[in-house]
């Protein structure tokens, strides 16, 4: 998936928490994020923008890996949220799982 497809994906499904997203998806998102934080001035109210899109790909991205969107309250506690990272790291679960189909198409 393109920076731009993945931009495109992910205001498309501004507050979708069911299904899948691919890695690339979340990632370019994440991306765009750290860009645009760059700016101060914008940076506030562009977190408001994003905040429920932002929740939606990281629990689409969750399910993608086979776990529940649940396990995004592991944000919440300092350290341990390090294994969220590592959920978003690990590659999609191959064939469909009880989120849906594999977005790679697989």
């Amino acid at each position: 998936m393109s920076f731009l497809e993945s931009i495109k994906t992910c205001f498309g499904k501004y507050a979708t928490f069911s299904g899948r997203a691919r890695r690339s998806e979340y990632w370019w998102f994440v991306l765009l994020n750290l860009l645009i934080s760059i700016i101060p001035i914008i940076n506030m109210i562009w977190g408001l923008i994003v905040l429920i899109p932002s929740i939606a790909v990281c629990i689409r991205r969750l399910h993608d890996t086979g776990r529940s969107g649940w396990w995004l309250l592991l944000a919440l506690i300092p350290v341990v949220n390090l294994v969220l990272i590592y959920f978003y790291i690990c590659d999609s679960q191959p064939g469909a799982n009880q989120y849906g189909e594999n977005p790679k198409g697989l």
